[in-house]
Parts: structure tokens; sequence; C-alpha cells
């Protein structure tokens, strides 16, 4: 079971769907569409109606080489999308943030759970997520999307390590595994060859009673594998990412197009699930 303040999901028995809402101009595949707190309700409502579970809102950018805003500048442009989505949605609100400060806002405002996109395990958000009963969602990120990293022992290896290792400090830190979801973070320190070993064995990275995510979404090692440089037109090459993590385990996927994610994870589930 993944749980998420109201919101309970339970393992194992269908693939969730993350819809992805950037409230940034800057964002790689749709900066700018959404920017403002009402069109960014409009399209919360809009991915809720095509089945969203949940839906992920971030207000600073993780593209490469993009200005990252600090923690107030963060805050300001974030809550007055937030408070209008989370009075007005029935889905799971998730926010993305790098910092404590602004996931205790948004949890304040009624969000449910924090994406943390830091890529080290927060123990300030970590007692944040405990005390309000909130998901917390830690990334594999060791140096962010415009470098990749070296992984002596391999990187299936290096991200088995890297979660053993937030597991333990959840448990310190009075967070509930049920509140812990594990994001390998595709495109985060990770070459092109990185992101599909990871596919290939993310059943070594799955751990029984802790939510998986697969957050794929038109990157670009999605482009490469299918040749497709417009980052708008990968969502048929995400639908095959995710297909491939959920024979692996994957819980949650994200995506821009929760039309296609959603009929791809049904289908998934079909295959996967009841076998």
């Amino acid at each position: 079971m993944f749980r998420a303040r109201k919101h309970e999901f339970p393992l194992g028995k269908k693939t969730y769907v993350m819809g992805i809402l950037n409230y940034t101009p800057d964002s790689f595949s749709d900066g700018g569409m959404y920017f403002t707190p009402e069109k960014a309700l409009e399209h919360a409502l809009k991915m809720q109606s095509q089945g969203a579970d949940i839906i992920d809102i971030g207000a600073n950018s993780t593209r490469p080489d993009a200005k990252i805003l600090c923690a107030a500048e963060e805050k300001e442009r974030l809550l007055p999308a937030l408070e209008a989505i989370c009075t007005n949605v029935t889905a799971a609100v998730s926010v993305d943030t790098f910092y404590p400060v602004c996931a205790e806002a948004a949890l304040k405002a009624g969000a449910d759970i924090i994406n943390d996109v830091s890529g080290v395990f927060n123990p300030e958000t970590a007692k944040l997520a405990a005390q309000y009963g909130a998901g917390y969602i830690v990334m594999h990120n060791p140096c962010g999307s415009a470098s990749v990293s070296e992984y002596p022992d391999g990187v299936v290896a290096d991200l088995r390590k890297f979660f053993v290792d937030a597991l333990e400090l959840a448990a310190k830190f009075g967070l509930p595994k049920e509140q812990l979801c594990l994001d390998p973070g595709f495109g985060f320190g990770k070459s092109y060859e990185d992101n599909l070993e990871i596919l290939r064995n993310l059943q070594w990275l799955k751990f029984k009673g802790v939510a998986l995510l697969a957050a794929g979404s038109r990157k670009r090692f999605i482009g490469t594998a299918s040749g497709e440089e417009n980052s708008a037109l990968r969502d048929s090459g995400t639908v095959a990412a995710h297909t491939a993590a959920i024979a692996g385990g994957a819980d949650i996927i994200r995506v821009h197009d929760v039309f296609s994610g959603v009929q791809g994870a049904r289908v998934a589930d079909e295959i996967y699930r009841k076998a």
C-alpha cells in the first residue's frame, strides 16, 4: 500500500497514472502551456477526467540549463495554482520541489505527496511527510539532468544501494514505508545506456510493500531510441518504455499525455498483473 494522506493506493492490483502539470515557462516539453492558475486547473481537471490518479505539479523546471528558482520564488509561483487545484480535484495532488520550506507550504495548502527531485533523502522533508501523513517520493539524481554520473559497479547496483539507504533513513526518521515511493530518476545523471539498463532490470529495484515510480515520459533516451527529436511527439515511445517498467514492477507511471498513459497501463496490467 502507498498512502498519501486520505488517498490509498494498493500495490500490485493496477498501475497508477501520475499526470504531469508543469507550472513553468521553460520545462522541456510543455513549458508555458499551463502557466496561469486558471489554465493549470483546467489541465488538472482534464487529466483527472482522462483517468489520472495523481496530479503532479512543479513550479521549477528540471530540464538541462534551466534557471532554478530559490525557495521563496518557487513558493510564490506555486501556491496560487496549487490552492486552486487542491480545492477542485479529487485525485491525489503531488508537488515537485527541492525545498522543505516549499514542501511544508504545499502540505498546508492541501497537497498529498511531496515529489522530492533533489536527488537526496532529505530528513526535513521526510519528517514533514510523517507529520502530515503524506507520501514522499525520493528520486535518484546524483548530478542533475545536464551531466552523466559514473557507476563503477553499474547503475542498477548504485540505484539499489541508494534505495536501501532511503528505506533505512525513512525508518530512522519515522516515515512508514507505506508513505515512501522510490524513483530511479530516468534521465538524471544517466547515460542513454544507463536508462535502458534500468528498464531491463527494474525488478531488482522493487522492494516488497514499497511503491516504485517510473517517470520516463518524453525524455531524451526515448527520443534517442525512437529517433524522434520533438519531445512532444514521444508519447508512443513513452508507452513502450512504461510498459517495460510495469513488467519490471513499477506501480506508478508519470506521464505528460494521460490518455495514452492510462490506455497503455490498462493493457500492460492485463498482460502482466493477471498472469
